[in-house]
């Protein structure tokens, strides 16, 4: 099948965390068609092998061209470091983007010669973000930390208590001395913190930089450069939301975060 401006765009992640993109892209292109896929069952990405991912993200992405879509939106870091090129190449002629390339460019062209980058271990590990930064400015300096705690507390709801604070405290004490320009948040489920981080940051000059806007700027700027924009009316866009598996508060989370209610989450089993 071929695609049209009507068809969706294809947002994945491994949990809840890409509803960061969801909400992003529904505000910078609100008469767009949204598919979004969770792993739910299989989150967290960050603690499991290369291989794995990408065992996982070009499942994910079959199921998403299954749907027709005009568009794929990597909202994992995890998969944007250990599988673009593998996910673009699956794709073909359809484009793919991913968060890491998205929040690099960000936070290039915010200023500034220091930056940080939170993340998973995999996501850190792979030494991505710094490969991207330095690409686009090879004068800047990248200081990284592996924060894994955060994606299992995020999927369980605890962004705003106590073991969250004191947890962004142990992870970004060391970053906090490091005079940083900018501190991108490399993982798509770390913009459920912000408050926290910004309160630990309070008195700095850090910039944070959250890549679901960035990333969906540049959807933006694609599919107008394609002549693909949906322009049927003037209604809001529609909203599917798929998972591989549906804990006892997705759904209350996902709803609090995009607030709104979200009338149908369908499981799908991709094995």
């Amino acid at each position: 099948m071929s695609t049209s401006p009507e068809s969706s765009i294809g947002i994945f992640d491994s949990g809840i965390g890409g509803l960061t993109v969801v909400k992003a892209v529904r505000k910078a292109l609100p008469r767009e068609n949204i598919i979004y896929f969770g792993d739910t069952a299989r989150v967290p990405y960050g603690i499991k092998s290369v291989e794995t991912v990408r065992q996982y993200a070009l499942q994910i992405t079959d199921f998403l061209l299954k749907k027709n879509v005009k568009l794929v939106l990597i909202a994992c870091n995890t998969v944007s470091a250990a599988a673009h090129e593998e996910v673009k190449t699956r794709c073909g002629k359809i484009p793919a983007l991913g968060v890491i390339e998205a929040g690099s460019r960000a936070a290039v062209e915010a200023g500034g010669k220091s930056i940080g980058v939170i993340g998973t271990l995999a996501t850190i590990g792979s030494g991505a973000y710094d490969k991207s930064l330095t690409a686009l400015d090879p004068g800047i300096r990248v200081f990284s930390r592996a924060c894994p705690m955060l994606v299992p507390l995020a999927e369980e709801g605890w962004t705003d208590n106590e073991i969250a604070t004191l947890t962004l405290q142990t992870y970004l004490s060391d970053l906090k001395g490091k005079n940083l320009d900018s501190l991108i948040l490399g993982c798509t489920h770390y913009p459920l913190f912000r408050d926290g981080i910004a309160e630990i940051l309070n008195g700095t000059t850090t910039r944070i930089i959250d890549s679901a806007d960035s990333i969906a700027r540049m959807a933006t700027e694609l599919l107008e450069s394609k002549n693909m924009m949906n322009s049927e009316g003037s209604r809001q866009g529609s909203f599917e939301c798929y998972v591989s598996d549906k804990p006892q508060r997705f759904q209350q989370l996902a709803e609090r975060f995009m607030g709104e209610k979200i009338n149908r989450i369908e499981i799908v089993n991709l094995i």
